[in-house]
């Protein structure tokens, strides 16, 4: 009998396949040869079930049910993806050996672990564990599999946090949800985030301005000019400021004291992928989603970069030849000039700044592969250049610079001089013109209270200490304290990595040192997550909070459960977690302190006061749902953790609960005429009941027409359908339910917001629905690139 390798998707399935067995017959959903057959999930084709799975009477929101504990989680299928489970079962029993070839880390660990537990499947496993998916790696990787029993602590710290995720998710959520009469998504990781957020705006909208002066004067010696600054208690006032500017002036000045030293600037740490998002992000303006699907793309289509969802910024000693074969392979092309000047010596098993096998766990650094690049995209290539210039400036030595302190005394008045003079530049050569001329900036773009230095950069700074010098220029400027600045997603993302560093407790300090809020491969998610429930928005690169998510965190606060918006929860949680993947901690203790505290949260929400109806904000007023809509909504939120959509919302996301809350909504009432079960026509879409009773959710776009949109139970009509009007855009379009926010934006922009959509093969596009006959509701999807 043959093996049986299943991948974690398609085009990762394909390319072991290429190196397993060449010759293997494709057929389609999985490839045959004459020792393996290769198949795939498409990311996560199980998820937990909804809790209307245990019982019917959960599919109304309602907190008298409160809390929802299952005995024993029961897994779905992914009703999209349910064909290809079917595919790996019917595969399995024609095999009696399995190899588990999904991501090598803990929730790829738990796909595969779902997979075995729905199908049954007893044959024994190997596991593949590799960090890129070169010929090279794929054929090592193969030549020393490793047993299956040596990650079963692994699967049961992924179970432990999936599990753990969906108590807290959906008992909170729902906890929330229905004793504040509006949507209020939770979660372990989303709720610390949108914390941080609330309280950045709180201390900007707090922050009072203060102005003040400085004292700048310029001096000259020879042919040398440089400039200082004031040294004294801070200026507020005008007066004083001119007065000192006044005095210095055209005076003759000394040098009190003058010193130097030599100092010296190493390559920036390898990427993981928080630190190429943020980069990514600052330098380009993308989002970390977009980072995020980029680098999947690099490194599972084109395969010309190692795996990107690493949180580590090291190597190990066996990662050292591959990177000086990359180096080799970089030496033809677009960076061949750089490569020249690289040494080879400088990148070895005793360089800690880049070999560090202890800070090395699952995955190492991003590395290029020894793939050379075809045909890429412009992001794709944007992403691209920044890993191989970040790589390639660990070839080159420090860059250096000679340190000038100059102190200037006139008359009683003294002032301060910093000159970073550059001797080498060393790796900052491998940084484009632009970026060496942005890093200046930034350098000297220092806060009010710090002090600044000039960079010299193509000259040398020379002057003498023993003779004058002469005030040829001075002047006041007015000066203003800065509020701290709004959140961007480099910025937030950089906050959710180093999130608990200032907690007390010491043991939870360390933890959070390393695991911060989320994983590198969630983050992104979370951000989208906050988003997409309404409570953050974006104002250009600015991420701000809105009245929704300022009211959810002041809820959660005032209920007395403040663990859930701080990030020292998710260090518990993830210092736990790391033990029992060690063997070290037991999944059920940890499972019966998840419990315990999903209780209190139960208990202390209902003890609070509901949120008056206006404090959520003009949105979240219009999106209040009926009893049977939230029932409706809660149900189709199952389908959504089913998908694992960008592997967040029931996988990595460390929110699987609240992710799949995405359009759940209270059983509170509706406008009287809008409850209730309604009976439609089997052909038009439209509703029993009088029109009159029914709320208007738009003007019909039919020329002439002048009816109003209303809503049955299939799908949105016109008022006007019994004077023959047949508009009508159906609930469900394209594998998306189209929601009243995606009617009312097809009604008025003739489209809807961008989305995802998944092609057979499991890759993901992003398009519109658009309106294509306003007489008609015809849609079409148009692809965007």
């Amino acid at each position: 009998m043959k093996t049986l390798i299943i991948a974690e998707k398609p085009d990762m399935g394909r390319t072991i396949a290429a190196v397993m067995e060449p010759r293997a017959k494709n057929n389609r959903t999985y490839l045959e040869g004459e020792k393996y057959i290769v198949t795939w999930a498409i990311g996560h084709l199980l998820g937990l079930a909804e809790p209307d799975a245990y019982d019917a009477k959960y599919k109304r929101w309602n907190i008298k049910d409160l809390p929802i504990i299952p005995e024993q989680f029961k897994i779905v299928p992914n009703p999209k993806t349910k064909d290809q489970l079917k595919i790996i079962g019917e595969l399995a029993k024609r095999c009696n050996a399995i190899v588990n070839a999904c991501d090598a880390g803990r929730e790829g660990q738990y796909i595969f672990a779902l997979i075995q537990q729905q199908l049954k499947l007893h044959q024994p496993v190997k596991r593949l564990w590799i960090s890129d998916l070169t010929a090279e790696s794929i054929a090592k990787g193969f030549e020393r599999l490793r047993d299956a029993s040596e990650f079963e602590f692994l699967t049961q710290a992924a179970r432990a946090r999936s599990e753990a995720d969906w108590l807290i998710g959906m008992n909170a959520s729902r906890a929330f949800t229905t004793r504040h009469n509006t949507l209020l998504s939770v979660g372990r990781v989303q709720t610390p985030v949108l914390a941080l957020i609330h309280d950045r705006e709180k201390e900007i909208e707090a922050f009072q301005s203060q102005t003040f002066y400085d004292v700048w004067a310029e001096f000259k010696q020879d042919q040398i000019k440089y400039k200082g600054a004031w040294q004294g208690d801070r200026l507020t006032k005008p007066e004083e400021a001119e007065a000192i500017a006044a005095a210095v002036r055209g005076k003759t000045g000394k040098i009190t004291k003058y010193d130097t030293k030599q100092t010296k600037e190493y390559p920036f740490k390898l990427y993981d992928l928080t630190l190429l998002q943020r980069e990514a992000n600052a330098k380009y303006g993308y989002s970390a989603k977009k980072t995020l699907d980029v680098a999947q793309a690099l490194y599972e289509r084109h395969k010309v970069i190692s795996y990107p969802r690493t949180n580590s910024n090291y190597v190990t000693e066996q990662n050292i030849d591959g990177m000086h074969k990359a180096l080799r392979m970089l030496g033809t092309g677009p960076y061949a000039d750089l490569v020249q000047q690289a040494n080879p010596n400088l990148v070895h098993k005793q360089n800690k700044s880049v070999c560090n096998p202890s800070r090395v766990e699952d995955h190492h650094a991003i590395l290029p592969t020894l793939k050379r690049p075809g045909t890429l995209s412009k992001e794709e290539q944007n992403v691209y250049d920044l890993v191989i210039r970040r790589f390639l400036s660990h070839f080159f030595p420090p860059a250096e610079y000679k340190m000038h302190t100059v102190m200037t005394q006139v008359d009683k008045h003294l002032f301060k001089t910093n000159i970073k003079e550059l001797l080498s530049l060393g790796w900052k050569v491998v940084l484009s013109k632009v970026d060496q001329d942005k890093g200046k900036k930034s350098k000297s773009s220092k806060k009010e209270d710090e002090e600044e230095t000039d960079e010299w950069t193509d000259k040398k700074f020379e002057i003498d200490a023993g003779r004058p010098v002469e005030c040829v220029r001075a002047e006041m400027k007015e000066k203003a304290t800065q509020p701290p600045k709004s959140y961007t997603e480099g910025t937030l993302l950089k906050a959710m990595e180093s999130a608990g560093k200032q907690m007390e407790n010491e043991e939870l300090r360390e933890v959070m040192k390393d695991a911060g809020l989320g994983t590198p491969a969630t983050r992104a998610a979370t951000i989208e997550r906050l988003k997409k429930v309404g409570y953050i928005e974006m104002k250009g690169k600015k991420i701000l909070i809105t009245e929704k998510g300022k009211m959810a965190i002041d809820l959660i606060r005032h209920a007395g459960v403040d663990l859930l918006a701080s990030p020292e929860m998710t260090g518990q949680w993830e210092r736990r977690l790391h033990q029992i993947s060690k063997g070290e901690a037991a999944q059920e203790k940890f499972m019966d302190n998840v419990k315990r505290f999903t209780l209190s949260i139960i208990d202390k929400v209902r003890q609070q006061p509901p949120a008056p109806a206006d404090a959520f904000g003009e949105e979240a007023r219009g999106k209040r749902a009926a009893g049977k809509e939230g029932a409706r909504s809660a149900r189709a939120s199952g389908r959504t953790a089913a998908k694992g959509v960008g592997r967040a919302t029931s996988g990595r996301g460390g929110n699987a609960g609240s992710a799949t809350l995405e359009q759940a909504a209270p059983p509170a009432s509706r406008a009287a005429g809008t409850a209730g079960s309604v009976a439609r026509s089997s052909s038009d879409g439209h509703s029993g009941i009088s029109v009159s009773q029914r709320q208007a959710l738009g003007s019909c776009p039919c020329s002439n027409c002048g009816g109003s949109i209303i809503e049955g139970r299939k799908g949105y009509g016109c008022s006007h359908y019994k004077q023959g009007c047949g508009f009508v855009v159906w609930k469900e379009y394209a594998g998306k339910q189209i929601t009243e926010t995606m009617l009312k934006s097809l009604l008025t922009k003739g489209q809807t917001q961008l989305l995802s959509f998944k092609r057979k093969d499991g890759s993901t596009v992003k398009a519109r629905i658009i309106l294509n006959e306003p007489g008609t509701g015809q849609l079409s999807v148009r692809e965007e690139s």
